[in-house]
């Protein structure tokens, strides 16, 4: 049986870009999972889930976007639900669930995803025929 470092080798850009998409939704529910029961953890719990996670979702509809317009779009779509949940979080540390320290993984994460999808929608702007 490959190994998951020979699997990724012959995985595309985009496979390796959705299974990082699916790794960070991972970590966001099980971020929201750890938020406490109160009304305010319940409320954001739920925000970042829906926003999070719509991020892996969203990305592998663009990757079977019908045109290139389509595709800039959907990225689009990704790149918001990014800088959604890049406040989330902020507001976690901000309230003070957990300390920066602790976020500073999954943050940083969000942050190079927001990066990424940024590149990509200009590159697929700079692109157009």
């Amino acid at each position: 049986m490959p190994s998951l470092t020979d699997m990724s080798a012959t995985m595309s850009e985009g496979d390796k870009l959705q299974a990082r998409f699916v790794g960070f939704a991972g970590r966001i529910v099980r971020l929201a999972e750890k938020l406490p029961r109160t009304e305010v953890g319940r409320h954001i719990s739920k925000q970042i889930l829906r926003c999070g996670t719509a991020t892996a979702s969203n990305y592998g509809e663009a990757r079977g976007a019908e045109s290139r317009s389509d595709f800039i779009h959907k990225l689009r779509i990704v790149l918001k639900e990014l800088n959604e949940t890049t406040v989330w979080l902020q507001l976690i540390v901000a309230r003070g669930f957990f300390s920066a320290e602790k976020m500073s993984a999954i943050i940083a994460e969000n942050r190079e995803l927001c990066y990424i999808i940024a590149a990509s929608i200009k590159t697929a702007r700079g692109n157009a025929p």
